[in-house]
């Protein structure tokens, strides 16, 4: 029977790298896989061919007896070449054993080192605290070490033992067909052993949750959503590996009166309309209590917005602040006395008036507007 040359099946070059070999096996055993292809016998015969040349070519001696001989130089007495069965070790579920081949990181077991998780905890502070800065205590719930076993997960004096359906691999392997298949150890979960009498203050978890007190500081200018990363306060590693970290993710409380745009602030500051039409001096709050003046120009239309530089929020940078940004609104009075409705009435009747009437008292007052207006409010 003719046999396909196995560059054929990999779809490179006999020039290629073995950088390019494995890239090209990849592609095709992910493409192939029989769990991706349940009950398709020719999408398990190519994935078969596919493995059986990755054999061959990624062995640089074996691949050298193949480009001299042909596959009469790799084939054993079965027929077939002499696949190496480890290139198939730890599939596990959904590919997620692949090894080194799939670039996956396969290989490692799960009872060796690994870090610990990393833990979040939301808090919430008042808008004043995030401009100004601030530290807080957080109590953090952490799983620590038992220290009846010392997180041995058995009791004092007991050892784990070793798992008799791996033999302490923390994996079982089984043929499926040619294939060697390996897989997490259904008894010990991997872990390569078993706890027969558990620790009686853990329950054989190896830690107990307890409760511990961290002091924060909070940075000047922080904002929502952002965080802060606190190194190694996070879950304990297994057998021996790293902790995770610690995630402190900041909300910032709505502010009454200001509104937050980056590390500008905005506003909005009601101003009477004599003030708006002759002009004036203003009065606007700013963070820590403190005022700012600011002078509007006559004839200043409501909605009209004016910028305080660098009374914003500080920058977490620690260079300087951001600015304030005023919008002025006209307010309108609900109650009159009698006296002023009279002077509003006086004013009335020297505005243009869109009726079809003349207004005989506008058209004979020549003088400029706000001259009119001096006069009425004076």
């Amino acid at each position: 029977m003719n046999r396909r040359d196995y560059y054929e099946i990999l779809e490179v070059a006999r020039s290629a790298s073995e950088a390019e070999i494995k890239s090209a096996y990849r592609k095709l055993a992910l493409k192939y896989h029989p769990d991706r292809n349940p009950g398709d016998a020719e999408a398990e015969e190519k994935f078969k061919d596919a493995a059986e040349a990755y054999s061959i070519l990624a062995d640089s001696q074996k691949r050298a007896r193949y480009d001299q001989f042909g596959h009469a130089g790799v084939t054993g007495a079965a027929g077939r070449p002499d696949i190496d069965p480890t290139i198939f070790d730890d599939f596990g579920d959904k590919f997620g054993g692949f090894g080194d081949i799939f670039g996956f990181g396969g290989g490692q077991r799960r009872g060796g080192p690994s870090r610990g998780a990393d833990l979040r905890y939301d808090l919430s502070i008042p808008f004043a605290e995030a401009a100004a800065g601030t530290e807080t205590t957080l109590q953090i719930p952490r799983i620590e070490v038992c220290e009846r076993c010392a997180g041995s997960r058995a009791e004092p004096g007991e050892q784990p033992a070793t798992c008799p359906q791996c033999a302490g691999r923390g994996q079982v392997r089984y043929q499926q067909g040619f294939l060697t298949v390996a897989r997490t150890c259904g008894q010990c979960r991997g872990e390569g052993k078993i706890i027969r009498n558990p620790c009686t203050a853990c329950h054989g978890r190896g830690g107990i949750e307890q409760s511990r007190k961290l002091t924060v500081k909070i940075p000047a200018g922080i904002a929502t959503g952002q965080r802060l990363r606190i190194h190694g306060e996070g879950e304990h590693g297994s057998a021996g590996g790293p902790t995770g970290d610690l995630y402190v993710v900041i909300g910032v409380e709505d502010h009454p009166f200001f509104h937050r745009d980056g590390d500008d602030l905005w506003c909005e500051v009601q101003v009477s309309y004599p003030t708006l039409a002759l002009g004036g001096t203003i009065s606007v709050p700013t963070l820590g209590d403190k005022r700012e003046s600011i002078n509007v120009p006559n004839g200043t239309h409501p909605e009209s917005k004016f910028r305080i530089h660098g009374k914003g929020m500080p920058r977490l940078s620690g260079r300087g602040h951001g600015d304030l940004y005023v919008s002025v609104q006209a307010e309108v009075p609900t109650k009159l006395s009698r006296i002023q409705k009279e002077l509003l009435q006086k004013l009335d009747e020297t505005m243009p008036h869109k009726s079809s009437e003349p207004n005989t008292r506008a058209a004979s007052d020549d003088r400029p507007f706000f001259d009119r207006v001096r006069d009425i409010f004076g």
